[in-house]
C-alpha cells in the first residue's frame, strides 16, 4: 500500500523546501520530492550561492590586485588560484545543502529522492535508479523551478558555449568572453569573469542592460560597468554561434542598421533568461493548465486547475527569484493549515550582486508614467555620504519615489555599496505604507550607508541636509 502524505511538493528548491519545512511545522505530514540528488534546487547548487561566492571571491582578487597597495596595505604580487576559488565555492554549496537535509530531520520532513510524476490529483509515482515508488497525498505542490532558455539556434554545450550553470565551474580564466544577454545573471557572470582577467563583452538585443529596471539606474550602472572594463553592444540581435573548439564565432546584426558583425571569443555566456521546467511531470494528461509561456495556472490561493495541486515559484507567473519562491511556499502551507497565508507582490525586492550592487523595490518611474501616477523624486548620492567616502565606494545613489499627493512610498532604486541589505529596509517601510517622510523622520545611525536612504526621503521635499 502506498505511503500517504497530508502534502507532497514536488521539488526541493527554495520554494519547495520552505513549503515542506512550514507544512510540518503546522503539523501536516510532510515529503518532498527532488531529482537532482541534493536539496536546495538551482539557487542552492548551481545558481545564487555558488555565483555569489565567485563574485564575492572575484571581488576580493580585484581589490587585492589593484586597490590595496593605494590604501597603505602592501599585499605584494597578487597570484590568482582558480582552482581554490572553485573549491571554496563547492565547499559552500555542500555545507548549505546538507544544512536543508538537517532541517528536514529537525522538522520531520521526508525527503524522498526521485522524479516524481503525477498519476492523478493525489497519486504521485517517484522514480530512482531503475525502480519507482507510489505515493498518496491529500495535496500537491508543484516547484519545479526552471531552466535555463537559449537563442533559437544555438545549443549550449557547458563547454565553450555555456549557460550561467558552466559559467560557475570553468577550469580556466578564458582571455575573452561573450555574454548574450544583458540582464542580472548575465552582468553578474560577466562581472565575476572580467575581475578574473577575462575581456568580457555583453551583446544585448534592447537599447538598454537590466530590463525592467528604472531606467535612470539602468543607465548609471552601464557606465560603471563600461568603466570597469566590460564592453557593451546594445541594439544588436545574435543570429549564429560556431563553436570551433579552439575559438567560437558569434554573428550578430545590428537591429538599426542590419549591418551584419562577428566577434570571435574563447567563451560564451547565453544569459537570455529562464523558461519553467516541467517536464515529465505529467500536467496536461491529468488536466493541468498552463499560459503560452509554460506557466502553470494558479488562482489568488495558488490553487491549479486541480484545486488540491498548488504550484508556486519559477513554474508560475512573477518574478523568478528564490525568495519570491519562498514566500509563497510559506502562503501555500499557511493556506493548507487554515490559516491566511498571502504574498505581496508590490514589495519583493531584487537584487543584482555586482560591485556596486543594484537593488530596487516597487514602482520604477516608467511603470509609475504608464499607470498615469503623479510621483515624487528624492535621490541622493553615495558620494555625500561619509561611510561610503572613508571606504572607498563612492559610486551610485539612492533613489525614493514617493506619490505627489498622499507621500506614500511607490518605488526606491538603490546603485551603491550594500545596497542588497540595504533594500530590506525599504521593503519593510513598505509593507507598512510609509511615507517618504516617515522614513526622513526615522533616526539612522552614523556613519553608515543608510544614512543616503534618509538622505533620499529628504531629497523628496527637497530639503537634504548633506546635499
Amino acid at each position: 500500500m502506498s505511503e500517504q502524505f497530508d502534502l507532497l511538493v514536488i521539488g526541493g528548491g527554495p520554494g519547495g523546501y520552505v513549503c515542506a519545512i512550514r507544512a510540518a511545522q503546522l503539523g501536516l505530514k510532510t515529503g518532498c520530492i527532488e531529482s537532482r540528488g541534493t536539496l536546495g534546487g538551482t539557487c542552492l547548487n548551481v545558481g545564487c550561492i555558488p555565483s555569489k561566492s565567485l563574485l564575492n571571491l572575484s571581488d576580493m582578487y580585484k581589490k587585492a590586485q589593484k586597490d590595496y597597495n593605494n590604501l597603505g596595505i602592501e599585499v605584494g604580487e597578487v597570484k590568482l588560484n582558480l582552482k581554490k576559488i572553485m573549491m571554496n565555492k563547492s565547499k559552500s554549496v555542500q555545507v548549505l545543502t546538507k544544512g536543508v537535509e538537517f532541517l528536514f530531520k529537525k522538522n520531520k520532513v521526508a525527503y524522498i529522492k526521485g522524479k516524481g510524476v503525477l498519476f492523478s490529483k493525489n497519486d504521485v509515482v517517484v522514480y530512482e535508479n531503475g525502480k519507482k515508488t507510489s505515493y498518496k497525498s491529500k495535496n500537491i505542490v508543484i516547484a519545479t523551478g526552471s531552466s535555463s532558455s537559449s537563442v533559437p539556434g544555438i545549443e549550449i554545450n557547458e563547454k565553450n558555449i555555456v549557460s550561467s550553470t558552466g559559467a560557475i565551474s570553468l577550469e580556466k580564466v578564458p582571455k575573452s568572453m561573450v555574454v548574450i544577454g544583458g540582464g542580472y545573471i548575465g552582468l553578474e557572470m560577466g562581472s565575476v569573469w572580467s575581475r578574473l582577467g577575462s575581456d568580457v563583452t555583453v551583446i544585448e538585443y534592447l537599447d538598454h542592460i537590466t530590463p525592467g529596471m528604472d531606467r535612470e539606474v539602468s543607465k548609471e550602472f552601464q557606465k560603471i560597468l563600461t568603466k570597469q572594463g566590460i564592453k557593451f553592444l546594445l541594439n544588436n540581435k545574435v543570429t549564429n554561434v560556431k563553436d570551433e573548439n579552439s575559438k567560437v564565432i558569434v554573428e550578430f546584426e545590428d537591429k538599426n542598421t542590419k549591418t551584419k558583425n562577428k566577434i570571435e571569443c574563447e567563451k560564451v555566456l547565453v544569459s537570455v533568461g529562464r523558461k519553467p521546467y516541467t517536464d515529465g511531470l505529467n500536467l496536461s494528461k491529468i488536466g493541468i493548465n498552463k499560459d503560452k509561456k509554460g506557466r502553470i495556472d494558479v488562482d489568488k490561493e495558488f490553487r491549479t486547475s486541480i484545486k488540491n495541486i498548488f504550484a508556486i515559484g519559477d513554474v508560475i507567473k512573477g518574478p523568478m527569484l528564490a525568495h519570491k519562491a519562498e514566500e509563497e511556499g510559506i502562503a501555500v502551507a499557511e493556506i493548507l493549515a487554515g490559516q491566511s497565508g498571502h504574498v505581496n507582490y508590490d514589495v519583493i525586492p531584487g537584487v543584482i550582486y555586482t560591485t556596486p550592487e543594484v537593488a530596487a523595490v516597487g514602482k520604477t518611474e516608467e511603470e509609475l508614467k504608464k499607470l498615469n501616477i503623479n510621483y515624487k523624486i528624492g535621490k541622493f548620492p553615495f558620494m555625500a555620504n561619509s561611510r561610503a567616502k572613508v571606504n572607498n565606494e563612492t559610486e551610485g545613489f539612492v533613489k525614493i519615489l514617493a506619490d505627489s499627493k498622499t507621500d506614500k512610498v511607490l518605488g526606491v532604486h538603490i546603485i551603491g555599496p550594500h545596497s542588497g541589505d540595504m533594500i530590506a529596509e525599504m521593503a519593510i517601510a513598505m509593507e507598512f505604507g510609509a511615507s517618504s517622510e516617515d522614513i526622513a523622520r526615522t533616526c539612522h545611525a552614523h556613519p553608515t550607508h543608510t544614512e543616503a536612504i534618509k538622505e533620499a526621503a529628504l531629497a523628496v521635499e527637497k530639503r537634504p541636509i548633506h546635499f
